[in-house]
């Protein structure tokens, strides 16, 4: 397996993802605004998707894969069917009681994380209803999460990748055509999310067959496998929570603010999604078994190499996109967003977001990276204790930051914060010595930096010969933002090759 194909199948698939995000968003912003009704549904949204993240792709993933990884390579295909079976029958009955207490106890909930809510009664009885819509997501998001570990283990990961199309699939749909059919009308999105969640699980299912490991959940609490599971789920849920905790303090800030101020916040962080989706998310997705399977097989050479390649590929693929997404912050949320009740107010109002979000993209994508360096040799207490160093050091920045700068202090406390945790996670590894750096580091950053100098130059260029970016309709502006765009890459790339770049230097093959 060539892990820059993989690399390349798995981004250009999320590529898709994250644009039908973007065209829901857009349908969103365009249809409702920012403002209480948007506010209500991230809310709703946000908290299963943290809850999401906690106990399927991250502390789950975390503590399955590389143990799955080992049960594929060393006790075949027959144990490996009934360690599934027992993981996730464990998995499915933990999820079912969370969404039923989630369900029941929804004002409760938004009464912890949104506490700024409860002065306007409307919008948190909005809020809760929204929020028993969306809850049973996580049970469904998590199940789908499952069968990825388990295709990604077996280097399927072109499936894994196209799942989150469906949920953008679903959202655009209800955004579009029976958003008149819910009281009210945001409503619709609550049930876009739980039909897209159901949509997710099953696609998935079919390729389990292919492989031989579409098998029925069964409880087996004595199973030595799922307490192995279970053991290091127990730290990497505090390791996980430890960053989801810091969004939903956020939230609470957030949530005091003034209205629209959560919606910013959001819409922003979905344009640096974009990035961290398709680089960072496919990244750590190819790394976490490749890493886990040369951990097993006791090549520590290859393991530190493996590392350098991803650190390396980071850097180029996530630098120019920070700069970019700093330069062009106008640009893009007035292109894609100012429209119908998004006013010109709201744009300017996400962009400070953005720039924020920006200074911490390569960050939390080098965390991607090395992160799993850790996960793959199931030693999760590190970089446990590392985000937790980093959650309250994250809430100082916030305290600092919020009075000057509103939303997007709290969007840059993250940023900083994130670039905090990339760089004790890599003196970490470097203490530990599992990473060596390959030789040519310093010439390799000298010829990135002079490529990114030229980018931006030609982005500022650009920009000052462009019309003003509320003017024309949408067309227009995409078409406008698109020569942008392929300037920005050919310049950068261009001079990349000037350099003395070269595709075939970064393939690098893997255990199967």
């Amino acid at each position: 397996m060539n892990l820059l194909k993989s690399l390349a199948a798995v981004s250009s698939i999320t590529m898709l993802s994250r644009v039908l995000g973007f065209v829901r968003d857009t349908l969103i912003a365009r249809t409702f605004g920012a403002g209480m009704a948007t506010d209500a549904f991230f809310i709703a949204f946000k908290l299963p998707n943290l809850l999401r993240r906690i106990f399927a792709e991250g502390a789950f993933s975390q503590a399955f894969v590389p143990i799955l990884a080992e049960y594929k390579s060393q006790k075949g295909e027959e144990a490996t069917r009934t360690f599934i079976a027992y993981v996730s029958g464990l998995l499915t009955l933990v999820l079912a009681l969370v969404t039923a207490l989630g369900m029941i106890a929804a004002p409760w909930v938004i009464w912890a994380t949104a506490p700024g809510f409860t002065d306007t009664p409307e919008k948190f009885r909005l809020t809760s209803d929204l929020l028993r819509v969306t809850f049973p997501y996580i049970l469904l998001i998590s199940l789908s999460s499952l069968a990825g570990a388990i295709l990604n283990t077996w280097n399927r990961f072109s499936v894994p990748a196209f799942v989150p199309t469906l949920l953008n699939v679903s959202m655009i749909v209800f955004s579009l055509f029976l958003t008149p059919y819910f009281d009210p009308p945001v409503m619709a999105l609550g049930w876009a999310v739980l039909v897209g969640g159901l949509a997710q699980l099953l696609y998935q299912l079919p390729h389990l067959k292919k492989i031989g490991m579409l098998v029925l959940p069964r409880l087996n609490l004595r199973d030595t496998g799922v307490w192995r599971v279970m053991k290091q789920m127990l730290p990497a849920i505090i390791g996980v929570s430890v960053s989801q905790i810091s969004l939903i303090i956020n939230t609470i800030f957030a949530s005091f603010l003034v209205a629209g101020s959560v919606s910013w916040m959001y819409y922003a962080d979905r344009l640096m999604e974009l990035p961290s989706g398709v680089l960072g998310v496919a990244l750590g997705t190819i790394l976490l078994p490749t890493l886990a399977k040369t951990y097993a097989s006791k090549d520590r050479h290859e393991y530190s190499r493996i590392l350098d390649w991803g650190l390396r590929l980071c850097f180029v693929l996530v630098l120019p996109c920070a700069l970019a997404l700093g330069i062009l912050a106008e640009p893009l949320t007035v292109s894609l967003f100012q429209y119908g009740q998004f006013s010109g107010f709201d744009a300017a109002m996400t962009q400070r977001a953005l720039i924020a979000y920006s200074v911490g993209l390569l960050g939390i994508i080098v965390i991607k990276v090395l992160a799993p360096g850790f996960y793959a040799q199931q030693n999760i207490r590190t970089p446990v204790k590392i985000a937790i160093f980093t959650l309250i050091v994250t809430q100082l920045f916030n305290l600092a930051l919020i009075g000057p700068l509103a939303h997007a202090g709290l969007a840059l406390a993250i940023s900083a914060g994130a670039c905090l945790n990339a760089g004790l996670l890599f003196y970490q590894l470097r203490k530990q010595r599992m990473y060596q750096p390959q030789p040519g580091w310093l010439k390799f950053a000298l010829k990135l930096l002079c490529a990114v100098a030229v980018m931006s130059a030609v982005l500022l260029l650009g920009m000052h010969f462009m019309p003003a970016w509320d003017q024309g309709h949408m067309l227009e502006r995409f078409l406008r933002l698109g020569v942008l765009v392929v300037a920005g890459v050919v310049a950068y790339f261009g001079m990349l090759l000037a350099l003395g770049f070269r595709l075939r230097d970064f393939n690098r093959k893997a255990l199967n």
